[in-house]
């Protein structure tokens, strides 16, 4: 797979300045004029002006020349209209009408973080207090893992993905979703089916399910009204994760613990139904997770007039 990486997601807001603050707080470093990078995928995320909460583009990373012009070849074949650089290959998804850029771009190396000592019974691999309860620094996240987006042609947007572009399907949400990937994390796009089309959330990893916690913690202080939903962990992708909401009404998730799935990995996708679908173990999600508060709002944004 010449594909490695999500290499950015920019989102469209009518509040820049308030979501600017906000993803500062989430802990990516903001360089200016709404541009944030993580602590090893560089610039991840840009936030733009917009009259409604929408993605705008979405960027996946690729080796070199060869697989623009692989990717190019399938847009073609598909009818699909591109526009190609020599470094890039950039077309409209279909239904939501964002721009996905395929581009050449570095891969991320992560430096491998050590596994965080946990007791259990009749097991002792640390003393003293847990590392967890001593840190002290700010989160910072270590890179975009996904991004999840509410699409009203599921089937469209799923060919758009895997046929279009070459992303593998990992898991399905009963016949609601399709967990698809770019790299070895179990997934980098979930597209689910919706009434509208609309950014769901973004995903950001951090080290251990710690940093989960620590992150929501120092983001709900004083700000309990960012709290979505969490702590728990996934079936599907097996992630702890811990989800909060911008001031635009995007959610924004720290997750640790992926799944990875080597492309030398056999790998069998499975239909998960019900509860399963969407987690393991944690409180249950709050049907605005589901379905966020503004949906309406969003289906009036985009049949208006801009």
């Amino acid at each position: 797979m010449g594909m490695h990486r999500l290499t950015r997601v920019t989102m469209g807001v009518p509040n820049v300045a308030e979501t600017i603050a906000y993803y500062a707080d989430f802990g990516l470093g903001h360089v200016g004029d709404g541009n944030f990078t993580t602590l090893e995928g560089g610039e991840q995320l840009r936030v733009r002006h917009a009259p409604y909460r929408q993605l705008l583009e979405l960027g996946v990373g690729v080796d070199d020349a060869d697989d623009i012009a692989r990717t190019a070849a399938r847009l073609n074949r598909l009818g699909v209209v591109s526009t190609e650089t020599a470094t890039s290959v950039a077309a409209i998804e279909p239904v939501s009408g964002f721009t996905v850029r395929v581009e050449i771009s570095p891969r991320i190396v992560q430096e491998p973080v050590l596994a965080t000592p946990y007791n259990g019974p009749g097991r002792i691999e640390r003393f003293g207090r847990a590392p967890g309860v001593v840190r002290t620094s700010p989160i910072r996240p270590k890179k975009l893992g996904h991004c999840v987006v509410g699409t009203t042609d599921l089937d469209a947007t799923m060919r758009f993905f895997t046929e279009a572009l070459g992303f593998k399907v990992s898991d399905y949400i009963g016949d609601k979703g399709a967990f698809m990937r770019c790299s070895a994390d179990h997934h980098n796009v979930l597209a689910l089916a919706a009434p509208v089309n609309f950014l769901h959330h973004t995903s950001w990893q951090v080290d251990d399910i710690d940093d989960v916690g620590r992150g929501a913690a120092a983001m709900l202080n004083g700000h309990p009204d960012r709290h979505v939903w969490g702590l728990g962990r996934h079936h599907a992708g097996s992630n702890f994760f811990w989800y909060l909401k911008d001031p635009a009404g995007n959610f924004s998730e720290y997750y640790s613990d992926m799944d990875c799935i080597p492309e030398d990995e056999i790998w069998t996708p499975e239909v998960f139904e019900g509860a399963q679908g969407l987690f393991s173990w944690g409180p249950p999600p709050p049907p605005s997770f589901l379905e966020p508060d503004d949906l309406g709002a969003l289906m009036t944004g985009q049949h208006s007039p801009h």
